[in-house]
């Protein structure tokens, strides 16, 4: 077992760990320029979403939005369905506030310190952190769950890691890190390293440039570091929807603005009640939600999908208007459309309807009974 280092010299570190950033880098389409619009939008985007899947959708949302005033000008329902398929949608809400703010009040630029564009929609300490550092070059030590675990790490930080002690520490010693004039690239540096070396499971201590000041790794207490809070167990829900064609057209309602899942488009349902089975929670639905009397729910299938602590199963119905599509009223959504299939697959859908849509657009069948 290695010695326990006696201190931590943090200019041997950070030379370290930005030698280790110049030789394996990787190559992301934000820091071919470091525009501030475009390290904006990365770092929102990269927020809960993985690294290969966040740059697909920064490539095809620049091909689209290429500027602040081309998001401003845009209507909410395109930047939702681009967002489409990566979750935490008030990303992309506050994305379109800020946008039409930036545009207003600060010409289509950037405010280039953190508190500047802490006082942004969405943009909190870490991103403004981020965006004030990588695109302005403004010595703030960002720190991220990867920075968190290298420190923990490297100092044998024991308090749980979200705990005021831990953070207190944390930014101390990311704080006396951080080399003036460099922080573009040590805290992109300090974060790669964290995904790529120091990972959660397994770090490649053998291949670390850092090694010999770990104290975890000293200790062998690496795989244990950061001190983690026990993971609250999952909760599962059964939910039911109906797909309601009438004169060609699909029925799908927006949600409300502070729902769950806001703004997004969906077919009528909700929750499968205690006791009640899902073809009878449909029809339950269609008139607790729209007034419109259903009967007669085929079954389309069955689709699975997960957010936060929540496993969802969604059991999907076609279903047959008995009233006239006249006595509809909304009591849980702002609005509704009947909709032919090519505007149904424009919407923005989250995940479970998401799933039903693409299944029903491989039904000939279906298909067949719509507009296109």
């Amino acid at each position: 077992m290695p010695p326990i280092p006696s201190e931590t010299p943090e200019p041997a570190v950070a030379d370290a760990i930005l030698d280790w950033f110049s030789q394996h880098r990787r190559d992301l389409p934000w820091r071919r320029t470091y525009e501030p619009y475009h390290v904006w939008i990365s770092e929102i985007m990269l927020q809960q979403t993985q690294m290969e899947r966040g740059v697909a959708y920064f490539t095809r949302w620049m091909e689209r939005f290429p500027d602040v005033a081309s998001l401003a000008a845009a209507h909410e329902d395109e930047v939702m369905k681009l967002w489409e398929g990566l979750g935490y949608y008030s990303r992309a809400r506050n994305l379109h506030r800020a946008a039409r703010m930036v545009h207003e009040l600060h010409g289509g630029c950037l405010p280039d310190t953190v508190e500047g564009l802490q006082a942004l929609p969405g943009v909190g300490p870490y991103t403004a952190r981020a965006v004030a550092s990588i695109a302005f070059g403004r010595d703030v030590c960002v720190i991220d769950a990867n920075v968190e675990r290298v420190a923990s790490r490297l100092y044998d930080i024991e308090a749980p890691v979200k705990s005021r002690q831990a953070r207190e520490e944390i930014e101390r010693r990311c704080a006396a890190l951080l080399p003036p004039g460099r922080a573009r690239d040590f805290n992109q540096a300090l974060m790669e390293f964290g995904s790529l070396v120091c990972s959660p499971r397994n770090p490649a201590c053998a291949a670390c440039p850092v090694a010999a000041w770990c104290r975890a790794r000293a200790l062998g207490v690496q795989e244990s570091r950061p001190v983690t809070a026990k993971a609250q167990p999952p909760i599962y829900l059964t939910m039911a929807t109906g797909v309601l064609v009438h004169d060609g057209r699909v029925l799908a309602q927006k949600r409300m603005a502070d729902d769950i899942w806001a703004n997004l488009w969906e077919f009528p349902g909700g929750i499968v009640e205690e006791g009640e089975t899902p073809p009878l929670a449909v029809i339950r639905e269609y008139m607790e939600e729209t007034g419109l009397t259903v009967n007669h729910p085929v079954p389309i299938g069955s689709f699975r999908h997960s957010y936060t602590r929540y496993r969802v199963t969604l059991h999907a119905f076609s279903v047959t208007l008995l009233s006239d599509p006249s006595e509809l009223v909304l009591s849980a959504a702002q609005e509704h459309r009947w909709a032919t299939w090519s505007q149904i697959k424009s919407l923005a859908f989250p995940a479970g309807h998401r799933q039903l849509v693409r299944h029903l657009d491989g039904d000939e069948t279906f298909l067949a009974g719509v507009r296109p």
